[in-house]
C-alpha cells in the first residue's frame, strides 16, 4: 500500500497591510490572486498578530509568545528609545540586555523550519527575516535549506543607497534601514540583481525554488515561507501598478474609510450596526485643512501604497498558480496574513526624524508629486489613511488596540483536513499567529520536541492547532479559558473570551487600564472599567499571569513592578548584535561589530 503523501505548506506574510486593504476583506485594491485563493479559504475576522513586525514573525516561527522567543520588542526600538516614541519620553532601557529581548530567535525556542527539516521536509524561504541580523542567526541557521532573506526591518524596495554618493552621513533614524541587506543560503548577497524590486524579487525566488524542486523530482513535501517587506514604507512600487489608482483616492481618507466600512458590512465581516472608533490623528491636518498640493501628494502616497499591495498579489499568484499547474495545490496548506495593523505613524512629528532625517530626504530623494513611488522617493502615508484600513478598530500598528493587532488572515486547508464547507467561508473564531505552527505540525504529523531539542531546553508552544476547527470537529480554535496577552513598547492588552483590557500611554490613551466587551463594541469605543471594576480586577490578574509566564519587561509602572535599568544596561545604541550599516561592513564581513552579551542567557521554564 502506497504511503500517504504528506501536505505541503505555503505561508505568505505582508508587512504593515491593513485589515481591509485586499479585496477579499473589503478593499478596492486589485488583488485577483488573493480573491481567487479566498474562494477556497476560510477568512478570519478575529485573527490577531502582535502589534509590530518581528514579534509577529517570531510567533509564526515558534508558536509561542514573542517575549519568550527573543523578540520581546523590536530590537531597533529597544536599542534606541526614541525610535517608537514621538515624545521621546519612553525609555526602553529596562529591556536592554534582558532575556527575551535579544533581538533574534533565542535558544529557548525551536523554529518551525527546524522541526520540519528534521521530519524530512524541504524548507524554503524568500523575503523578510528580521529575526536575527547575522548569518549565525539567519534562516539557514534556523532550519531553512534554501533561503533568500532580507535581514533588517525594512529598506528601500529598489535597493537605492544614496549614501554611496557621499555626503553628510546617515541620519540616526535610518541607520537600521538604509541597506537592503540580504543573505542567500547563509551567505551575504554582495549585489542584488539589476532592476531589483523587493516583491518581484521574492516572488521570483520562491518560484525558482519551487521549480527546482519540481524539475529535480524532489519527492519531499515542502514548507515555503514567503514574507514580503511591502507595503512597509518607503512607499514605492512599479509605476505600472501605481497608475491603476490615479484619482481613486482624491476624496481623501475619510471617504475611503466610509467605503471600506460599507463593503465590510456587505461581506458580513463586521456587524451592520458597528460603531467605528473615531479617527485619532491630531498630529496631522484634516483633509479639508490641506492645500491642493498637500491633498495631491497625500492621495498619491495612497496610490503608491495600493500599487505595492497589487504587486504583492501578482507575486502570490506566481507561486500559487505554479502549484495549481503542477497538481500540488490541493495538497498544500496556503495562508495569507499581515504581520500587524496598518502603519499609521506620522514620522514627521518624531524628534528623531526632524532635522537631520528631513534634510537627508531633501538632499538625496525626489519627493515631487510626479516622482512619488519611484526608487528615489521616500514617503509614508500617516495615521488617517492607516485608520481607513483598520476601521472599525481603534488606532494602528504599534498599539495593542484592535487596530494594531487584528489583521487579515485567510487559510486554504489541504483536502485531507478540510470539511468541504470552508471554501469562501467567513468565521469570527478567535485565533492568533501562534496557532500557525501548531496547525502546520499537526497536519505534517510532527510532534513538538519540548522540553528538549538537540541537547538544549526549549519551551512548548502556546498556540493551538486549527485543524480540528477546519475539519468541522470543533466550533472554536481555543478553549473558553484561553488567555491571550499583548505588549509592545509600553502598550499592553489581555483578552479573555469577549473581554479585552487595554493599556495605552499618553497621548494616544489615558495611561490606565480600559475595559471593552468586543462582542458589542469591536471598535473599543466604550470603556467599561468604571462600570465593572470587579471584571477589571479579574482581567488584571490575568495580565499579571501573562507577564509571569512570558517574561514581559513592563515599561510603565501600571503594567507591573518597575524594573530599574542598571548603568550597564542603560546606554543606547549598543544592544544590536552587530551594526551592519558601518562603512565597508557588508563588503568585508570581518568589520562587522559584534557586541558581547552582558547578561547570561537563561532558559525560561514556562
Amino acid at each position: 500500500m502506497a504511503k500517504e503523501k504528506r501536505p505541503n505548506f505555503l505561508v505568505i506574510v505582508a508587512d504593515d497591510l491593513g485589515f481591509s486593504d485586499i479585496s477579499p476583506f473589503g478593499g478596492e485594491i486589485r488583488t485577483p490572486n488573493l480573491a481567487k485563493l479566498a474562494e477556497k479559504s476560510i477568512r478570519f475576522t478575529d485573527f490577531h498578530a502582535a502589534a509590530a513586525c518581528s514579534p509577529s514573525r517570531a510567533m509564526i516561527m515558534t508558536g509561542t509568545d514573542h517575549h519568550i522567543a527573543g523578540l520581546g520588542n523590536l530590537i531597533e526600538w529597544t536599542n534606541i528609545s526614541g525610535q517608537n516614541d514621538p515624545n521621546g519620553t519612553m525609555s526602553t532601557a529596562p529591556q536592554r540586555g534582558m532575556p527575551g529581548y535579544e533581538g533574534y530567535l533565542n535558544e529557548s525556542v525551536v523554529a518551525l523550519p527546524e522541526m520540519l527539516r528534521d521530519a524530512g521536509y524541504l524548507t524554503l524561504m524568500a523575503g523578510k527575516w528580521h529575526l536575527g541580523l547575522t548569518p549565525e542567526r539567519g534562516p539557514k541557521a534556523r532550519g531553512f535549506e534554501r533561503s533568500f532573506a532580507h535581514l533588517p526591518a525594512c529598506s528601500n524596495h529598489y535597493a537605492f543607497e544614496p549614501q554611496l554618493q557621499g555626503g553628510d552621513g546617515i541620519p540616526e533614524f535610518m541607520t537600521m534601514s538604509f541597506i537592503a541587506l540580504h543573505t542567500e543560503d547563509g551567505e551575504y548577497v554582495r549585489k542584488l540583481p539589476e532592476g531589483w524590486y523587493s516583491s518581484d524579487g521574492y516572488g521570483a525566488k520562491m518560484l525558482q525554488y519551487l521549480k527546482e524542486r519540481h524539475e529535480q523530482k524532489d519527492e519531499r513535501p515542502f514548507f515555503g515561507y514567503l514574507p514580503f517587506t511591502a507595503p512597509h514604507w518607503p512607499l514605492q512600487a512599479p509605476q505600472e501598478y501605481i497608475q491603476h489608482y490615479r484619482g481613486v483616492y482624491d476624496d481623501g481618507p475619510d471617504k475611503l474609510r466610509e467605503r471600506r466600512l460599507e463593503r465590510l458590512k456587505e461581506l458580513g465581516m463586521i456587524p451592520k450596526d458597528v460603531e467605528p472608533h473615531p479617527v485619532v490623528a491630531d498630529e496631522v491636518k484634516k483633509w479639508d485643512e490641506m492645500t491642493p498640493e498637500e491633498k495631491a501628494k497625500s492621495a498619491r502616497a495612497m496610490e503608491c501604497f495600493a500599487g505595492m499591495v497589487e504587486c504583492i498579489d501578482a507575486n502570490v499568484g506566481k507561486a500559487v498558480n505554479f502549484l495549481e499547474e503542477t497538481g500540488e495545490l490541493d495538497n498544500t496548506f496556503v495562508c495569507f496574513l499581515s504581520d500587524n495593523g496598518a502603519e499609521g505613524a506620522a514620522y514627521e512629528a518624531y524628534p528623531i526624524v526632524q532635522g537631520s532625517m528631513i534634510q537627508h530626504l531633501k538632499n538625496y530623494y525626489n519627493n515631487s508629486l510626479e516622482n512619488l513611488g519611484n526608487y528615489d522617493s521616500f514617503i509614508w502615508y500617516g495615521p488617517r489613511w492607516a485608520q481607513a484600513a483598520t476601521a472599525p478598530s481603534r488606532l494602528y500598528k504599534a498599539y495593542t488596540t484592535e487596530g494594531g493587532v487584528r489583521v487579515p488572515f485567510m487559510a486554504k486547508f489541504p483536502k485531507e483536513f478540510d470539511n468541504d464547507k470552508n471554501g469562501g467561508s467567513i468565521t469570527n473564531a478567535f485565533s492568533t499567529v501562534m496557532d500557525l505552527a501548531p496547525s502546520i505540525l499537526d497536519m505534517a504529523g510532527v510532534k513538538h520536541p519540548a522540553p528538549t531539542y538537540r541537547g538544549r531546553e526549549v519551551v512548548k508552544m502556546r498556540g493551538s492547532s486549527m485543524v480540528p476547527f477546519a475539519a468541522g470537529k470543533q466550533d472554536q480554535i481555543h478553549t473558553g479559558d484561553f488567555v491571550c496577552g499583548w505588549e509592545t513598547c509600553g502598550r499592553a492588552a489581555v483578552r479573555f473570551g469577549k473581554w479585552k483590557m487595554v493599556y495605552i500611554p499618553r497621548p494616544r490613551g489615558p495611561e490606565r487600564w480600559q475595559l471593552y466587551d468586543l462582542s458589542v463594541d469591536p471598535g473599543e469605543v466604550h470603556d467599561l472599567a468604571e462600570k465593572d471594576p470587579e471584571r477589571l480586577r479579574m482581567m488584571s490578574k490575568l495580565w499579571d499571569q501573562y507577564v509571569l509566564e512570558t517574561g514581559v519587561i513592563p515599561l510603565n509602572p501600571a503594567l507591573g513592578n518597575w524594573i530599574a535599568a542598571t548603568e550597564e544596561q542603560m546606554p543606547e545604541n549598543v544592544w544590536m548584535e552587530y551594526e551592519y550599516w558601518k562603512d565597508g561592513a557588508r563588503d568585508e564581513p570581518e568589520k562587522f561589530t559584534r557586541h558581547p552579551p552582558r547578561f547570561k542567557r537563561t532558559v525560561k521554564q514556562f
